[in-house]
């Protein structure tokens, strides 16, 4: 089986405007004479690969501990596309894609809210894309609070680079954040 990693690094990915960056506190070195290397590290929810939960944008929508695990597990298909993605585009993309779908654009596609509704209306239940959100900056965040709104998950800052478009196996678990609006993840396909 190949394995695909497409997280991105947490304290060396770009961060998004506006949010705190990743960092890690070494707090015990062998080399200085410790017992041990021990580490602290402090993130924003939303740094480096990561999910969104409904929680996000939704008042009182699920959050990431209240997600059930099956939505991180499951086939997916990488799809490549660019720009700010329409309902039409979806349409036609839609078409022979599994119901969990990653959008290769080079950190460059985005959905409008068109989209997102087209991929609820198809029962689309996880949607990533390689770019640092699933839209511009700048905007209403229309496209977050239809897709969260219909609980389909987002998986946002993922590095399809080694990716190429095809259908997979998706495994992209949050870590077990209570009471959080999303989770950093360790997201990798497989294939055989």
């Amino acid at each position: 089986m190949k394995l695909i990693d497409i997280s991105r690094e947490l304290f060396s990915a770009p961060v998004y405007p506006g949010d705190p960056a990743p960092r890690r506190e070494l707090v015990r070195r062998i080399g200085m004479g410790d017992d041990c290397n021990l580490s602290g590290f402090y993130t924003c929810c939303h740094s480096a690969t990561h999910v969104d939960a409904p929680s996000h944008f939704i008042e009182d929508g699920k959050t990431v501990e209240q997600l059930e695990l099956y939505r991180f597990l499951g086939r997916c298909t990488v799809a490549e596309a660019g720009g700010i993605l329409t309902g039409a585009d979806m349409d036609r993309l839609l078409p022979g894609c599994e119901k969990m779908i990653l959008i290769k654009g080079e950190g460059e596609a985005f959905l409008s809210e068109s989209a997102a509704f087209a991929l609820a209306q198809a029962g689309v239940t996880l949607v990533g894309t390689d770019a640092q959100s699933i839209e511009p900056g700048g905007g209403d965040f229309a496209a977050h609070r239809e897709l969260l709104g219909a609980e389909i998950v987002i998986l946002e800052g993922l590095d399809l680079s080694g990716a190429e478009p095809g259908d997979y196996l998706l495994a992209a678990f949050p870590l077990f954040l209570a009471g959080a609006e999303a989770s950093p993840v360790r997201a990798v396909l497989m294939r055989e």
